[in-house]
């Protein structure tokens, strides 16, 4: 690490005193929302709430260290876990113990592979549609805890979302769901009601996480076990974690070392599993939440899994009568502040098929509840319009000069797989012309579909006895050739000499 990479680290952990207060509040604040999803998530996974919140803990002190997004907080929840429900189902904790770590591995190889550019196929309208399908996802969470209830249930949520609003505007040393929380329990403590707590979610843990090895052979039948459920989570982790530091990098309007996250991700993740938890990824939810009071460093990254310690162990008898009520208020704001509204106006501003492209992400994700599902589907799409796009601007204008007897086909756009059969159907393979000229100077070669297309296209007219010359080829264009189509032996000459 140079001089510049280290000033800029010891910077994302200390900013002045005033700075490491708010990171210090909106941790204890991410704490807070963490813990309702990560226990949600672990009865999704088929595991006790203990091995989630012990992972979140863990995922959370390592990531803080060496992730590459500050300001992110990470846990034992999202799509990783609807992934290893059928490992544990089949097979037990302790495979899903060596999943875990067999996807850190896997992960610190794609952080060290730089495979984090894949992002940069991720349209904006994907993206939209991914914060829009969470803010939709964690307000459905939210549902059960709000069905067959008392109305003191309603009322305390009423008041935890007053409170959050109206908070801010008495004072904003304090984040306003921190003040919901203890408020919110202090009346439920003095005023004792019908309501449900956080000890009603499932079994705290009662004393601390100890290192471990999961028990298993170790042998091909493992590997063969294990590797296809640890390849899955290592990629539906790193997604969800790449889209949240997105996510943050808009918010924060900074940058990120997506690559350090996939590779800090992996060591958090084997640190997970050698404590007896499941792997975990960015968890949006928690982390907008986290930057939207005050989070921008590590320290907020780091306090929330310390935090969360302390949560689970000496503060277990005190965090056991939040009411869940609270943590519902507070998760509804994330919802609120997540989605981007602005995007619904953008309907009818935007091009149509990048409002068909954040809708289909949303209707997928939300259908599925599977946050890799509806990027995936986004990515598809978005790249099809695409393709469709460009093919639309390749054009072949044909002319015919008498004096020479020669078809002269001029070629304008780009020729890619895509654009490959319609660049071919332009053609007359039966020309009565004697020779024919192809013009590529306005064009240019992608791949080898398009290669291909232009061989069948000279073979065959030299087949008929038509003198074929190529001229205009761009350098890329040629190298490619070169490679691709040696067998057009004579035809090399013409692209050359036609240059």
């Amino acid at each position: 690490m140079n001089s510049t990479a280290l000033s800029r680290y010891r910077a994302e952990w200390f900013r002045g005193a005033g700075e490491a207060r708010r990171e210090i509040l909106a941790g204890m604040v991410g704490t807070f929302a963490l813990i309702p999803e990560v226990i949600a998530f672990s009865f999704v996974a088929g595991i006790d709430p203990e091995v989630g919140l012990f992972a979140s803990f863990v995922i959370g002190i390592v990531i803080a260290i060496a992730g590459g997004r500050p300001a992110m907080i990470s846990g034992a929840a999202g799509s990783v876990a609807l992934v290893a429900a059928a490992l544990v189902h089949s097979h037990g904790l302790q495979y899903l113990l060596a999943a875990t770590l067999m996807a850190g591995l896997f992960q610190i190889a794609f952080g060290l592979m730089k495979l984090d550019v894949l992002m940069r196929f991720v349209s904006r309208s994907v993206r939209t549609g991914f914060v829009n399908a969470l803010a939709i996802l964690i307000f459905s969470a939210q549902v059960p805890q709000m069905l067959d209830v008392s109305w003191h249930t309603y009322a305390m949520i009423a008041l935890g979302l007053i409170i959050i609003y109206l908070a801010p505007r008495i004072t904003t040393a304090i984040p306003s769901p921190l003040i919901c929380i203890v408020i919110l329990t202090g009346i439920s403590i003095a005023f004792p009601m019908p309501i449900h707590t956080v000890a009603d979610l499932g079994r705290l843990p009662s004393a601390l996480p100890s290192l471990t090895v999961p028990a298993v052979p170790l042998d091909w039948e493992t590997i063969r076990i294990v590797a296809p459920f640890a390849l899955a989570m290592a990629a539906v982790g790193l997604l969800e974690s790449m889209m949240t530091a997105s996510v943050v990098d808009d918010l924060t309007e900074t940058t990120s070392a997506k690559a350090r996250e996939c590779a800090g991700l992996g060591l958090a993740n084997i640190a997970a599993g050698l404590f007896g938890g499941i792997a975990g990824c960015g968890m949006i939810g928690q982390t907008v939440g986290n930057v939207r009071y005050g989070g921008r460093g590590r320290l907020s990254t780091l306090v929330a899994g310390v935090f969360l310690l302390l949560v689970m162990v000496p503060l277990r008898p005190w965090v056991a009568q939040v009411p869940v009520a609270a943590l519902v208020a507070i998760m509804i704001m994330v919802s609120a502040s997540t989605f981007s509204w602005g995007s619904i106006r953008d309907l009818a501003r935007h091009p149509k098929v990048s409002g068909l492209v954040m809708i289909a992400t949303v209707i997928v994700t939300v259908a599925t509840h599977d946050l890799a599902a509806g990027v995936a589907v986004g990515v598809l799409l978005s790249g099809v319009f695409f393709a469709a796009k460009v093919t639309r601007l390749m054009d072949v204008q044909v002319t015919y000069d008498e004096a020479t007897d020669t078809r002269i086909y001029r070629v304008t756009g780009q020729i890619f797989f895509a654009s490959a059969d319609i660049f071919a159907d332009r053609f007359d393979l039966r020309d009565t012309a004697a020779k024919v000229r192809i013009d590529l100077t306005a064009a240019h070669l992608w791949d080898v579909t398009a290669v291909g297309a232009l061989e069948e296209i000279v073979t065959r007219m030299r087949h008929h006895g038509i003198i074929v010359q190529v001229i205009g080829l761009n350098e890329a264009s040629a190298v490619l050739v070169d490679r691709l189509a040696p067998d057009l032996g004579s035809a090399l000459s013409d692209l050359r000499g036609g240059r």
